[in-house]
């Protein structure tokens, strides 16, 4: 009998959608599974995660600040895992705990296919250079921009993750570079931050050049995405959006892991809007 039992771990947790997205998921889809949130410590992040699937457990998402800890901890990872250095979804095969990081393909999903965005030959500035940023970098190259610009306030941290995707640019044939955030200038047709300088009631210091006429669109979700988003509206962007699409995405990804069914994303995604 296939587990019934999925959790997410993190610290903090208590403002997670997830128990909503997939409880919504589920009834959707007719399947049974039960999902809770689990407020977990980073000393006890091994234990809990080992324990939670000796119990029966079937998979667990992971969140902040444990997705590197996750990927380090499995016992397989893959090609997204290790480029981005973290994982977001666990699950079991063959008794070993395997890692997936979900967090690019829902980005591109909800670019792609609720936004309906277009990435092939785009110009896209990304602001902010850390996990957030590192984790969705292969799947858009993969969609084949003419060209990412990595802006951030440190361009040496920028540099890094340029160095350590320059293949992938290779390989997908776009031109990948890392500027100072002052330094980004203007001319875009995506730009999407993936700072945390919402988060604290902020704006990525770019000139408003560099949205005017932009789709722009921040990574995270409703309060902490409305201090970019009101900035570009403002400043001349020609649409916005945030990140809510992405979560429900990526939480889509790791649901067809762990039970080989797609949900109906966009279904979901105009669901929360109304409850939000």
């Amino acid at each position: 009998m296939p587990a019934t039992r999925y959790a997410v771990f993190g610290d903090p947790v208590d403002h997670s959608l997830s128990p909503r997205i997939h409880s919504l998921f589920a009834e959707q889809t007719g399947e049974a599974l039960e999902y809770t949130r689990q407020q977990v410590r980073a000393e006890d992040f091994d234990s809990a995660v080992r324990a939670f699937f000796a119990g029966g457990g079937g998979g667990l998402n992971i969140t902040s600040p444990h997705k590197e800890h996750a990927a380090a901890l499995a016992d397989s990872g893959s090609h997204a895992v290790s480029l981005a250095g973290a994982a977001n979804t666990l699950y079991l095969q063959d008794e070993k705990i395997c890692a997936e990081n979900t967090d690019g393909a829902g980005l591109v999903s909800d670019l792609l296919l609720n936004l309906g965005w277009q990435l092939e030959a785009q110009r896209i500035l990304l602001l902010g250079a850390g996990g957030a940023v590192r984790g969705v970098l292969e799947p858009l190259l993969a969609c084949k921009p003419a060209q990412i610009v990595l802006a951030n306030r440190t361009a040496e941290k920028a540099q890094q993750l340029v160095d350590a995707f320059s293949p992938g640019a290779e390989l997908h044939q776009v031109s990948i570079e890392a500027l100072p955030l002052h330094e980004a200038g203007g001319g875009y047709d995506l730009v999407i931050n993936g700072s945390s300088a919402g988060l604290s009631g902020s704006v990525p210091a770019i000139d408003a050049t560099a949205v005017d006429g932009a789709r722009c669109y921040d990574m995270v979700y409703g309060s902490g995405a409305a201090p970019f988003l009101q900035w570009a509206g403002k400043a001349g962007a020609r649409s916005v959006a945030d990140g809510l699409g992405m979560l429900v995405e990526q939480a889509a990804a790791a649901f067809y892991i762990w039970r080989k069914i797609h949900p109906d994303a966009g279904a979901v995604i105009e669901q929360l809007r109304n409850e939000l």
